[in-house]
């Protein structure tokens, strides 16, 4: 999850000033974490703790109240009625990685990753691009191929995988809809050939750049074995102290292959 994290942060700067390059600095003065990093570290909490999703992000997210959070979630988050709001965005695709670390058959996965979904996401566009992000997490870090990961959420949630960054940049507009983010993610992920490659593709397609490269940045961590050191010191540099506690408790858990590479 270290990777969503790192995602949400390089892409920051670039949510209102969309680029269409690989060629930025990956750290930047002004680069902060998000409300994508605090309901991701929200979900581990969860996880970890044993509570439910809905109780752990309204806890979260109403501590961090300034970390950008669109309209009708922080109208939610702050309201005493817990209803969810039918959401086709990708804030629910944004804050699932955690669930495709800590759970480890596909089933499972998509199920918790519908339970992260529902509390806010329960439109079936929300829920679809939730479980295709923790799928592909899952996929990603029990060593598929990257074509079997295509195929697998291609064939399951109906996305168009078979296009390039390259292909879809030159027309690509900001969208934050599941629909329209969550499929130009992953492909980010499976064009890249590196943590930091996937990231600055996502970043590069001039979209929701913070919310794609979390999302991408998560499956590339899953793949290519944690993050290097250097973006994990600027994680860890970004975070405030409670957060980056549950991050470290709940990779050291699950997945500490990025978490040690900063021990180390």
């Amino acid at each position: 999850m270290i990777g969503a994290i790192a995602g949400d942060i390089i892409g920051s700067v670039y949510e209102r000033r969309q680029i269409k390059t690989t060629d930025f600095p990956l750290f930047q003065n002004h680069c902060r974490f998000t409300d994508d990093s605090v309901l991701t570290v929200a979900i581990a909490k969860a996880i970890l703790e044993g509570t439910s999703y809905l109780s752990a992000v309204k806890e979260l997210g109403r501590r961090y109240p300034n970390a950008g959070y669109g309209g009708s979630f922080f109208r939610w988050l702050f309201s005493e009625s817990s209803e969810p709001y039918n959401s086709w965005a990708n804030g629910s695709a944004m804050r699932v990685s955690p669930v495709g670390f800590a759970f480890g058959d596909a089933e499972r996965v998509l199920d918790e990753a519908a339970k992260t979904a529902v509390i806010t996401h329960n439109h079936p566009e929300g829920i679809k691009g939730a479980q295709a992000v923790a799928l592909s997490v899952l996929l990603a870090r029990t060593g598929h191929r990257k074509s079997q990961i295509r195929e697998s959420v291609q064939s399951r949630f109906d996305y168009d995988l078979d296009r390039t960054v390259d292909q879809i940049r030159p027309a690509y507009r900001f969208d934050v809809s599941c629909k329209g983010s969550v499929p130009e993610s992953i492909i980010a992920f499976l064009d890249s050939t590196s943590f930091e490659d996937a990231v600055r593709k996502a970043v590069s397609l001039g979209g929701d750049s913070d919310t794609m490269a979390c999302m991408a940045g998560a499956i590339a961590e899953a793949y290519y074995g944690g993050v290097p050191k250097d973006i994990v010191e600027k994680v860890r540099a970004s975070l405030t102290d409670d957060l980056w506690d549950i991050t470290s408790e709940f990779c050291a858990k699950y997945y500490d292959l990025s978490i040690r590479t900063l021990e180390d």
